[in-house]
Formats: C-alpha cells, sequence, structure tokens
C-alpha cells in the first residue's frame, strides 16, 4: 500500500484480481434502490460504468471521484471491512517502524 499522506493511492482488493482506489472514492452504496439503478443505467448509457464484477451480481456500487461508478461483487459492508482491515494494517506497520 502507498501512503496517503504523501499523495500515494491506496489500493484494496476488491475480488477477481481487481484493486480499488480507496482515495478516489465518493461513496460505496448498494444497488437496490431504484434512484441508484436509474444512476447506473444513464452511466451505462454514458459509458461511466466500470463493471469488475466478472459476471457475478453487483452487490455495491462505488461512486467515484471522476464521476464514474464501479460496480463491484462484494458488499459495502465487505468492502468497508477491506478498507478498515487495510489501514490498521498500514498503521500497525508504521507503529512496529517507531518500536
Amino acid at each position: 500500500m502507498a501512503d496517503h499522506s504523501r499523495g500515494g493511492t491506496e489500493l484494496v482488493h476488491v475480488g477477481f484480481g481487481n484493486f480499488l482506489a480507496v482515495n478516489k472514492v465518493l461513496a460505496i452504496v448498494t444497488p437496490n434502490s431504484a434512484p441508484i439503478q436509474r444512476m447506473i443505467r444513464e452511466g451505462k448509457k454514458e459509458k461511466n460504468i466500470i463493471d469488475i464484477t466478472s459476471g457475478r451480481r453487483t452487490k455495491a456500487a462505488v461512486f467515484m471521484d471522476s464521476g464514474q461508478i464501479m460496480l463491484v461483487a462484494i458488499t459495502p459492508e465487505a468492502l468497508a471491512g477491506r478498507v478498515t482491515a487495510a489501514r490498521q494494517g498500514k498503521m500497525s506497520q508504521a507503529q512496529a517502524a517507531v518500536d
């Protein structure tokens, strides 16, 4: 993981060999509501969708600061857990370097 405080990109694995740049994320939502489904349909028409589900069911839509929407096959809760674990791991590594 790159150091976010120095402007690096923090990546989190989202399955099937795909990674997500956490520092570029605006929101992680479930795709179940009608407004989100409408935004995904419009995004597909405008070619603003990045589908990294590998053919699996979309469990989360990730809105990026670039205006694109990434579709992922893991739940928002699982994705948040991976981000938290990655950040705690990075903090543990930083603490070990200090000790």
